[in-house]
């Protein structure tokens, strides 16, 4: 006779819930359990580094592309702090509400506008209430417009080091091309704690009084576990739930990096075992700071986004973006694989000095010339046997008002040859597409 079983019934049963879940909490913690179910979330990504030496204690697609959300804000206080130490800034500078800041969804501070608050409340605001609108009123305020600013704050990731990352605005409210990576949080934590020591400390911040209302920090860490003294939360659907914490404790010192948890709940307990199994492993002794100092942003200028040649970060993913599609096909989102600056181009020029016709393939469509020729170093140098005698070539056109690049190479005899380039290239993670040219 066949007699059927509930074991999480006769679980429940003998043992209490509350029992279970702290014995699961317990194993966590003391490294019994392993962390693998986070490894089944595919949007997950984790790193953490030691903050005195810079070794990579730990990584799980630490450079692949994922959406940072309100982690973006990191960079506007980077932004932010950058200011008041060149002297443009106060902590009671007023900044001012604009109507498209205003206008911004929450989390947000409510301010109308006209209205404004000074630079020291939107820092509050920001590392506790994470307020969307401040975040637009203080990408303005530094930029004169938030796409400018953004611009600015992928200058600076780039000066950084940060070279899979790149802002579309300064809150993190869903773009599809905002993008970046594990190890580029990580980098911009450090940088925050090296070149900003007395600003850093606005991170613990625990809660913000604004008018009546009370806000506390969204980073249920802080007073939790030892040693953390910051950094920043974030969430979309698109990214998942997010954290990147600093920890230090008697001399050791981590960053650590949790992106596309589940729920804030399981992303804390992911963080919590990452800082149990790592901080032990840190070094209590530092070579000095890890993230080169920048020049201060120049407010008054547009800035010049650095290209991958000038970034000597090998393992670091370049983000591309919706490629525009040729007729009669569907749009390409492209992923660039790990750069290698080893391999250069020697001649690219843009399609209109120098006639092409015959079968191309399209890797993507940028924003200027130097990205698409960046681009197209990058795929020739991973994939030399494939591209190294095709003929790279950029290739400008306007859509609704604005200029793209299709970075794009030739010299295919075929469209069997063209479309067996691009299936070899979708295998590394471009998107890619082939089309004629007469």
């Amino acid at each position: 006779m066949f007699m059927s079983f509930d074991f999480r019934a006769s679980i429940g049963a003998r043992f209490p819930f509350r029992f279970i879940a702290t014995l699961v909490m317990a194993l966590v913690l003391t490294g019994t359990a392993t962390i693998q179910p986070a490894f089944a979330n595919e949007k997950y990504a984790g790193i953490v580094i030691d903050a005195n030496t810079g070794k990579t204690l730990y990584d799980h697609q630490a450079d692949n592309t994922r959406f940072p959300a309100s982690l973006t804000k990191m960079m506007t206080l980077y932004m932010l702090f950058e200011a008041m130490k060149a002297g443009k800034v106060e902590k009671s500078t007023r900044i001012r509400f604009s109507a498209h800041a205003s206008g911004m969804v929450p989390s947000k501070l409510g301010i109308k506008p006209g209205g404004s608050i000074t630079a020291e409340q939107a820092i509050l605001a920001l590392v506790t209430k994470s307020a969307n609108d401040v975040a637009a009123a203080v990408a303005e305020h530094l930029g004169g417009t938030e796409g400018r600013f953004a611009e600015m704050m992928t200058a600076k990731a780039r000066q950084l080091g940060m070279n899979g990352t790149r802002f579309r605005n300064a809150s993190g409210l869903p773009d599809s091309r905002q993008v970046t990576t594990a190890r580029d949080m990580a980098r911009l934590g450090i940088a925050l704690q090296e070149h900003f020591p007395r600003e850093f400390a606005y991170f613990k911040t625990r809660s913000f009084k604004f008018g009546k209302t009370s806000m506390s920090n969204h980073n249920r860490l802080l007073g939790q576990v030892r040693g953390v003294d910051g950094i920043k939360t974030g969430y979309t659907k698109a990214s998942g739930f997010n954290l990147v914490t600093s920890v230090n404790v008697d001399g050791k010192s981590i960053v650590a990096v949790v992106l596309g948890g589940r729920s804030g709940a399981s992303r804390n307990a992911q963080m919590q075992d990452l800082i149990a199994r790592y901080l032990p492993k840190a070094s209590r002794r530092g070579g000095g700071d890890l993230i080169a100092k920048t020049a201060p942003t120049d407010f008054a200028d547009q800035p010049q986004v650095a290209g991958i040649a000038a970034i000597p970060l090998e393992r670091l993913p370049v983000p591309a973006f919706a490629s525009e599609p040729v007729t009669g096909t569907a749009p390409v989102v492209a992923y660039a694989p790990e750069p290698s600056p080893q391999a250069a181009i020697d001649e690219i020029t843009t399609a209109s000095t120098n006639a092409r016709d015959g079968w191309v393939i399209q890797i993507g469509a940028l924003e200027s010339q130097q990205q698409a020729l960046d681009y197209l170093q990058t795929a020739q140098s991973r994939a030399t046997k494939l591209l190294g005698s095709r003929d790279p070539f950029v290739e400008v056109f306007v859509k609704g008002g604005t200029q793209y690049h299709r970075a794009r190479f030739a010299g295919f005899a075929s469209k069997s040859e063209a479309w067996n380039a691009c299936a070899a290239l979708k295998k590394l993670k471009y998107g890619c597409l082939a089309t004629e040219i007469q």
